[in-house]
């Protein structure tokens, strides 16, 4: 099994000290958070993209290429790049520029994106953003593995015999279908051969089970070997310490706060207590014991080969994120790479080297 830490880069007030950050702060904090996952031995980093309170992470491709200048091995991702909202050759351009700046590193997770901010930052609707996700797509997929484009649609300019300047470092990227309820997601993701990233992060296993399933099931429709599917999935939560309670006692601030902000944002509410939520949801908080036995129960519905654990300590200490990490390389991630084989991940997909 493969571990990404991801962060969406939330601006709210620390849960703890009720202090907030300026953006400069919490941009660099988001770089040492991927130079200390680079450190500890983690596969990947993500940064999301959103464009609403309460987040600042508008520009992945800007935020990753700094982390690609300060690190050497670990994987870059973006979790998720909302093709529906961006001029797929401008997407194009930013991440064929990072792909060749990480040596080769880089994924994607694509996802048609969520939110109201969209609607009026970007005229994206309910109505029209699958649509403009799945067109996103195509023409991103064909500006990177042609040199010479000639394409019509419905929500861009035509091209015709287009070159798109800098080529790529990678021949084929691997792109990932982000996918929280969407079957529509999960079934253009097998039929195109490409792997699908659960969410995994509001509700209880069920639903993630069952969108997963679709997506294998789809994946033999379209003709394609079951061993070849991929699959990744988040987690709600992450805290690794020495005991359970432990655990659940320096969680419980950041839960409630999490409950306060999705109050104000009038999201809703799954879990009532943080006990209720370390138990019935993806997050990771208690023992390395606890944790091992719910990545298995959770593997053994989904199959997944990569999981993303939150990069942020918000509400914790320095020291005790920092151990959390620790203890989780030290003490769930070796059992879980020896039982659960996992495809390599960015530039070690490569094992001769990315064609220069």
């Amino acid at each position: 099994m493969k571990f990404l830490l991801l962060t969406l880069i939330t601006h709210t007030p620390d849960p703890s000290t009720g202090d907030t950050e300026t953006a400069r702060q919490r941009l660099r904090r988001v770089v040492h958070s991927a130079t200390l996952a680079e450190d500890l031995g983690y596969d990947g980093f993500a940064v999301g993209e959103r464009h609403e309170d309460p987040f600042i992470s508008a520009a992945p491709p800007v935020v990753l290429s700094h982390i690609a200048a300060v690190t050497e091995r670990i994987a870059l991702f973006t979790g998720v790049t909302t093709l529906s909202l961006l001029d797929p050759v401008r997407a194009f351009e930013d991440y064929s520029t990072l792909d060749n700046l990480s040596d080769g590193r880089l994924e994607i997770i694509i996802g048609k994106g969520n939110g109201a901010a969209q609607a009026q930052l970007f005229h994206v609707t309910t109505d029209d953003q699958w649509d403009r996700n799945r067109e996103g797509y195509e023409l991103f997929r064909q500006l990177w593995e042609s040199e010479s484009v000639t394409w019509e649609g419905r929500f861009r300019p035509s091209l015709t015999d287009a070159k798109a300047l800098p080529r790529p470092l990678q021949p084929r990227l691997r792109i990932w279908h982000g996918s929280a309820t969407s079957y529509e997601s999960a079934d253009y993701a097998a039929q195109h051969g490409d792997p699908l990233f659960s969410a995994n992060v509001t509700n209880p296993i069920e639903p993630y089970a069952e969108l997963i399933r679709h997506y294998r099931e789809r994946w033999e429709t379209y003709g394609r070997d079951p061993a070849d599917a991929l699959v990744g999935a988040g987690t709600a939560g992450f805290l690794v310490t020495r005991t359970s309670q432990e655990a659940l006692d320096a969680y419980r601030p950041i839960f409630e706060a999490r409950q306060a902000v999705a109050r104000k944002f009038h999201v809703p509410l799954v879990f009532d207590t943080v006990e209720d939520f370390a138990a019935r949801s993806s997050a990771l908080i208690g023992s390395p014991e606890q944790v091992l036995d719910k990545v298995h129960r959770y593997h053994e519905q989904f199959g997944h080969e990569v999981i993303h654990l939150g990069a942020d300590g918000d509400g914790l200490t320095e020291k005790t994120h920092r151990e959390s990490l620790e203890l989780f390389q030290a003490e769930v991630a070796p059992e879980l790479r020896a039982r659960i084989p996992s495809r390599p991940l960015g530039a070690d997909r490569y094992p001769s080297g990315v064609p220069q």
